[in-house]
């Protein structure tokens, strides 16, 4: 069986990639400007052609020939645009400047010629005045050719076995002529409530109960990994992240990975006063002078968000307490609150690794939109019969200027990779990059 294609836009790190891909997909082509975002999805999609340049500089074209496509159909599309700005009374929203990524997500679906979208956005853009923007957005997709499956919904990645609260608008279509796709149903409840009669979800300690604690590693205050062998007893979904059975790679490739090596787990060295307030705060609640929201053992986080980059700021967005430890949680962590496997890598950095992780869709959620297409599209997903190696993890070590120059772009320094202290990567180190993500 030849696997339907996906080309996944506004890329990020991969959450949405990771879920179409575990649904059965092959993703043929990654398109994201943030080259830090890149990289890593180079390391952990190595087959994916990752195009590191604003969707407004390319076109359908393009990205068949970047992606070696040829004629082969493109099956679905997906991704989601940022859109910032909302015109006034009179004027439609999408012809603000600051939503012309949303147009462009639009005409590539349009130029790809695909025969399905998956459109991903905040809940935000469903309510108040944001409301007309969401409308016009489907008259584009219907006047591109396209039909919008109605209504749309938001999705709580609480419902598809995520402990995280996390609320996101999806909209998806199908050319005219086809079988349109479905939503996918619930399958949780979010763990600790009892607003339904679905099974209860993972909670806070079903996903990192298991985990050892990075503060007993001297070495994750230099690096984000270190070998281990105390790893605790796991919950069924902190197996499934573990990889510990054939079921938790769903129909995704295999990858090979070190399986003992705690990763992304560098240490956040917090002075006394903090972990004072952070003790006397109880699971759920919010300390009061930080504003940091304490996980519960038995419920589900609290939105995990991204911060903003360097060019507006480097506002790095608070990482929850630790139900057990009086310390925020550590990008893997992270990463277990938001369905990423143990595989899966980030930038060694925690500003850049959370943010990854903040920007991300949780593939478990992803992975159950895209079964849906699978299903109109009518095919039943396959397991491949090959596994992958994963890049050079050089990839998750480049700082931003590096990072810009393996994807053979400009670059202007940013502020916090001076802070961060990010080390000064060597010219060998480019080049073996280069040269395992095909760039």
């Amino acid at each position: 069986m030849t696997r339907p294609v996906g080309v996944d836009l506004f890329a990020g790190v991969g959450g949405m990639s990771l879920g179409f891909e575990q649904a059965g997909f092959d993703v043929a082509a990654a398109v994201e400007i943030d080259p830090i975002h890149a990289a890593a999805h180079a390391f952990n999609f190595p087959e994916t052609t990752v195009i590191a340049r604003s969707v407004q500089d390319l076109t359908g074209t393009e990205i068949r020939r970047l992606a070696v496509l040829g004629d082969r159909p493109v099956d679905v599309v997906f991704g989601g645009a940022p859109c910032q700005g909302f015109s006034m009374i009179g004027k439609r929203a999408l012809d603000d400047p600051r939503n012309a990524l949303v147009r462009d997500f639009v005409r590539i679906v349009r130029e790809l010629d695909a025969s399905y979208f998956v459109f991903e956005n905040v809940k935000g853009i469903t309510v108040g005045r944001h409301r007309a923007f969401l409308d016009e957005l489907i008259a584009e997709f219907e006047d591109a050719g396209y039909v919008v499956t109605l209504p749309w919904k938001v999705l709580n990645a609480a419902s598809f076995g995520v402990p995280q609260n996390r609320e996101r608008l999806i909209l998806m279509g199908a050319k005219a002529g086809l079988t349109l796709p479905n939503y996918p149903a619930a399958i949780t409840r979010a763990a600790g409530s009892r607003k339904s009669t679905l099974p209860e979800g993972p909670s806070c300690k079903d996903a990192l109960g298991d985990l050892p604690d990075a503060e007993k590693f001297d070495r994750l205050r230099e690096s984000d990994a270190v070998a281990t062998s105390s790893w605790g007893t796991p919950s069924e979904y902190a197996s499934a992240m573990r990889c510990l059975t054939r079921d938790s790679w769903g129909y995704g490739y295999v990858r090979c990975w070190e399986p003992h090596v705690l990763t992304s787990s560098a240490r956040t060295e917090h002075t006394p006063i903090s972990r004072r307030r952070f003790s006397e705060t109880a699971p759920g609640d919010v300390e009061p002078i930080s504003r940091f929201f304490r996980l519960p053992t038995d419920g589900v986080s609290n939105t995990l968000r991204a911060g903003t980059d360097a060019a507006r700021g480097a506002f790095t967005s608070p990482r929850p307490i630790h139900y057990k430890f009086d310390r925020c949680i550590t990008v893997r962590e992270m990463a277990r609150l938001h369905g990423f496997p143990d595989w899966f890598r980030f930038h060694e950095t925690k500003w850049h690794g959370a943010r990854q992780i903040g920007n991300a869709v949780p593939p478990p959620m992803a992975r159950s939109v895209a079964s849906c297409v699978m299903s109109a599209i009518g095919l039943s997903p396959e397991m491949p019969a090959r596994s992958v190696k994963l890049g050079n993890t050089a990839l998750v070590g480049l700082s931003m200027k590096t990072a810009a120059e393996l994807f053979g772009r400009s670059f202007e320094p940013l502020r916090r990779d001076r802070k961060s202290g990010a080390t000064k990567r060597k010219q060998h180190e480019i080049e073996a990059a280069r040269a395992l993500s095909g760039t």
